[in-house]
Parts: structure tokens; sequence; C-alpha cells
């Protein structure tokens, strides 16, 4: 039991800390840029579960708001006025539904990962597109549409992001059974003949 719950809070820290790595990846963009994150958080899904995958991002999170310089543009309570903030929001949410859809098939393929990610992704821009516009037209005092909110915050990256998810799948189903192993899965994997 001890063991278990070393193993967990390992793993847990572990994709806390790749998502503060990814959060260094990136690619500039206006407002929101393109980074590696929604990698980890995928796996942080995937090969945790709801709940520990949402562990991690809450852990990552909090430490960033704590002070440590851990997102793409600094760290602190303020950040919390940062217009991609809700994308953070988004993360601890979207490796919880992850981590659900996969708890939910017995027997998950690459095709289950896959569409798990995409549905974290939809949560993940939802969250980041409607903070976005909040925070643009209030605090920041920028006059935008929701449009323009979408375009900025959702447009210019998904198609990197969807990539992403393609390829979360693919190393879900190649670390899956090392996961399991470690306790934190309990259902075998089973790779599709063809893809």
């Amino acid at each position: 039991m001890k063991k278990s719950s070393t193993v967990s809070l390992v793993t847990v820290s572990l994709f806390a800390s790749l998502s503060s790595i990814g959060a260094f990846i990136k690619i500039p963009l206006p407002y929101v840029p393109f980074t590696l994150q929604v990698l980890f958080v995928f796996l942080a899904g995937s090969l945790l579960g709801s709940k520990k995958g949402f562990q991690s991002q809450l852990i990552y999170v909090a430490i960033g708001l704590a002070g440590l310089p851990v997102f793409t543009q600094g760290g602190g309570i303020g950040y919390v006025l940062q217009p991609t903030f809700g994308y953070l929001i988004g993360f601890m949410a979207g490796a919880y539904v992850v981590g659900a859809i996969i708890e939910r098939v017995s027997n998950p393929k690459i095709s289950h990962f896959i569409i798990a990610n995409f549905a974290g992704l939809a949560v993940v821009y939802f969250f980041g597109v409607i903070y976005l516009y909040i925070a643009l037209n209030t605090w920041m005092g920028v006059e935008s549409s929701f449009a323009h909110a979408v375009m900025i915050g959702f447009v210019y990256s998904i198609a990197g992001d969807l990539v992403i998810s393609i390829i979360a799948g693919f190393l879900a189903v190649r670390l899956y059974k090392a996961f399991q192993s470690m306790g934190n899965r309990k259902y075998p994997i089973q790779k599709e003949s063809s893809m």
C-alpha cells in the first residue's frame, strides 16, 4: 500500500513537471502561444487516470500560482489576470476528461486514446477561449468580439494541437503497459490491427 502511494505521488509529480517543461517549448503567437503542454496533459489523463491526471495539473497550476515561473509567461497569483489562464483551468479539466473516457473502456485501443484526446482538447479550448474573451473585454480593456477570441484562441493553434492529440494517442499506447504495471490501471491494452 505504501509502495503504491509512493508510485502514485511520483507519477503525479512527474506529469506536473512535464507540463511545466512543455510551457517553454513554444511557438509565439498573439495572446495565446502554441506550446507542447497539451501533450503532457493528455498523457497524464491517459496514463494516470481521471483523478491523478487532474491532480497532476492541479499541482502544476498551484506551483505556478505560488510564484514559481512554470507558466509560459512566468508565475505568481497575478497570473489569473493573464488572458491565457483559462487554458490552465482547461488543462485540469481536460486531463480529467481524457482519463474518465479511457477508464470507461475495458480494452482501450489507439482510436480510444485519440478520441479521448480530442474530447480533452475540446474542453481545454472551451475554458481557454471563454476566459480569453472575458479577459480581453474586461480587465485588459481590449474590446473584442467572440469571433475574434475564437480566431486568436482557437483557429491559430488548433491544427498543431490536433496533431499533438494524435501523437499523444500513439505514445499512450506504448506507455500504457508500463504505467499499468505500476498499479495505475487494471485493464489490458490491445493495439488495433490497422489505423
